[in-house]
C-alpha cells in the first residue's frame, strides 16, 4: 500500500483527486493539506510515499516546496498537478525535482496511471513535454541556458505568466495570495532581469511569451 498526501488550498479539489486515487485499492490518501508548511508536517507525520502537490499555494509555492522535499527527503517522489498550461511549466516541474506534471483537466484514471508510474520509478508527463524534454537534452540544451526567461524565479515566472494572459496586479495578487505590493515588487524585478524599461514592454513580452509557448 503507498501512502499518499494531497497539497492543494482548494478543498473540493482535494476531496476530487482522493476520491479517483481511492479506485485503486494500492493508493492510500493518508493526509490532505492546504498550503506547504501545513505538508511538511503531515509528511513527517505520516511518511508518505508520494507528494501530489499543485504549484499555485499560498506562501511557498509548489515547486519551492519540490525543492525543499528534494533536499529534507529525495526519496520521496512527487507530481504535480496544476491548471497552469503544461507547455509553460512542466519541464521546470521536472527540473525542479518532481517526478511528473499532469494539468487539472485530466480525467480520474489518468492521475491514478500517473500516481502509478511515478511510485514505480518513472516520469510522467504527456507525451508533448516527453518530446521536448527529450530534445532539450539531445541539444544540450543550448536553447533553454539562452532564453531569459531562465533567469526568473518559480514566483517570478508565474506573474510573468498571469501578465501574459491579461490579468491586472490585484487579479494576480488574488491569484496567488499575495498583497498587490509584493506583486508590483516581482513585476519591478521582472522589468530588471529582462532588460525591459516600462509596463507597456512588460506586458508586450509576457503576451508574446505566453502565445510562443503555447505554439512552439
Amino acid at each position: 500500500m503507498h501512502k499518499i498526501i494531497i497539497v492543494d488550498d482548494h478543498p473540493l479539489m482535494r476531496k476530487g483527486l482522493a476520491l479517483s486515487l481511492a479506485t485503486d485499492p494500492d493508493l492510500d490518501v493518508v493526509a490532505q493539506a492546504a498550503d506547504a508548511e501545513e505538508a511538511l508536517g503531515l509528511i513527517e507525520e505520516h511518511d508518505v510515499d508520494l507528494a501530489i502537490i499543485d504549484i499555485s499555494l499560498p506562501g511557498m509555492s509548489g515547486l519551492e516546496l519540490v525543492k525543499h522535499l528534494q533536499a529534507l527527503k529525495p526519496d520521496l517522489k512527487t507530481l504535480i498537478v496544476s491548471r497552469h498550461d503544461e507547455t509553460l511549466y512542466a519541464e521546470r516541474a521536472i527540473r525542479a525535482g518532481a517526478r511528473g506534471y499532469l494539468m487539472k483537466l485530466e480525467a480520474g484514471d489518468v492521475i491514478v496511471r500517473a500516481a502509478r508510474r511515478v511510485l514505480g520509478g518513472g516520469i510522467y508527463v504527456s507525451e508533448e513535454i516527453n518530446e521536448r524534454l527529450l530534445m532539450g537534452m539531445a541539444t544540450g540544451r543550448e536553447n533553454l541556458a539562452q532564453s531569459p526567461l531562465e533567469v526568473l524565479s518559480d514566483r517570478e515566472l508565474e506573474v510573468f505568466e498571469l501578465t501574459g494572459r491579461g490579468l491586472g496586479t490585484r487579479e494576480i495578487a488574488e491569484r496567488l495570495y499575495l498583497s498587490v505590493k509584493t506583486v508590483e515588487s516581482y513585476r519591478a524585478r521582472i522589468k530588471d532581469k529582462l532588460n525591459l524599461r516600462t509596463a507597456a514592454e512588460l506586458m508586450q513580452h509576457a503576451v508574446q511569451w505566453v502565445e510562443g509557448e503555447r505554439t512552439g
